[in-house]
């Protein structure tokens, strides 16, 4: 779907590079989205295969669109160096992505200032930075095949010195069990896709069934499945509430796959917050994400916004250091 550009002031290309899916945006300086589309992801060709299939979608978008990119953004899973732009740890599902320049090839492909995201971060931003009445401080939350989280204070995304910030999932105390990571008792054990599966089989005996299909028996009345989705609901909430007295962060929107069992997930919620709301007395606000498959691509897109501005201000200031410097 496309819509005519204005060329004279570009428009940003949001890409979200995921396990079986590249999907792009190109947005307008306001976030209207002009042009989206989408391809198969090469995971298992190699990262150089993943950025020519992303960067070819863009161009394709672009030449429909009639636009001309000012600068693009990724939202990708895995962990990134973010001063050189590589891959530092990724799942088994990317093959030679581990080590893969992300951000230079990328450039060198499209000829523009590229920003690099993680795929949480990026969601989160894609929630807000849009919206003229998003709260300053929010904290996102993704319920996938793990829990990923992501912080933004002020109005600015907040990483952490070690990149870690946010990451909500492995924050111990919510079980007994082991954790995908090795250690012991963390809220993705409860909250995730995965784990929602292992939970119902532990107590069943059925194994090997998605998130969506024990939500399906849950909401046919099946005991066992409303009790894996309270537990994971609950176990949200207190990791929500702990978020937030610390932070004094109010808004939580949660995305991902198990996000779309908000029927089954918000009475454990609401039941919780009941009892374990922040200490500062504000009203803790959990709330489904809106932006639905657009989120992580349009916060990508908001991080090359940011990126071309700093790039812009900086050759401004440059320009103006050298002038002074002649006279």
């Amino acid at each position: 779907m496309t819509h005519t550009a204005d060329t004279h002031t570009g428009v940003f290309a949001g890409i979200d590079i995921g396990g079986t899916k590249i999907a792009v945006v190109l947005v307008d300086a306001a976030g209207e989205i002009l042009a989206r589309g989408s391809a198969v992801a090469p995971a298992k060709e190699g990262g150089e295969a993943m950025a020519t299939t992303a960067a070819r979608l863009t161009a394709d978008l672009l030449g429909e669109s009639g636009g001309t990119l000012g600068a693009a953004g990724v939202g990708a899973a895995g962990v990134f160096d973010y001063d050189t732009g590589v891959v530092t740890a990724a799942s088994s599902t990317f093959v030679d992505w581990v080590g893969f320049p992300l951000r230079t090839r990328l450039e060198e492909l499209l000829g523009v200032p590229i920003a690099i995201e993680n795929d949480v971060n990026a969601f989160l931003l894609g929630e807000v930075a849009f919206d003229a009445h998003a709260e300053p401080d929010a904290f996102g939350v993704m319920l996938g095949t793990g829990v990923g989280g992501a912080l933004i204070l002020d109005g600015t995304l907040r990483r952490g010195a070690r990149g870690g910030a946010g990451e909500i999932g492995h924050t111990p105390g919510y079980s007994d069990l082991v954790c995908t990571c090795k250690q012991t008792g963390h809220l993705e054990t409860l909250a995730s896709g995965t784990s929602i599966g292992l939970r119902y089989a532990e107590r069943t005996g059925a194994s090997g069934l998605t998130a969506k299909e024990i939500a399906d028996r849950a909401r046919a009345g099946d005991a066992d499945a409303r009790a894996v989705f309270a537990n994971a609901g609950r176990a949200l909430a207190l990791a929500c509430a702990s978020m937030s007295t610390l932070l004094d962060v109010a808004e939580v929107i949660v995305g991902g796959g198990v996000s779309h069992a908000w029927d089954l997930l918000s009475p454990a919620m609401d039941e919780t917050l009941r009892t374990a709301a922040p200490i500062t007395g504000t009203p803790l606000r959990i709330q489904r994400a809106k932006r639905g498959g657009d989120a992580v691509a349009l916060g990508a897109a908001a991080s090359a916004q940011k990126l071309l501005r700093a790039t812009l201000a900086q050759a401004q200031s440059n320009t103006q250091t050298r002038e002074g410097a002649a006279r």
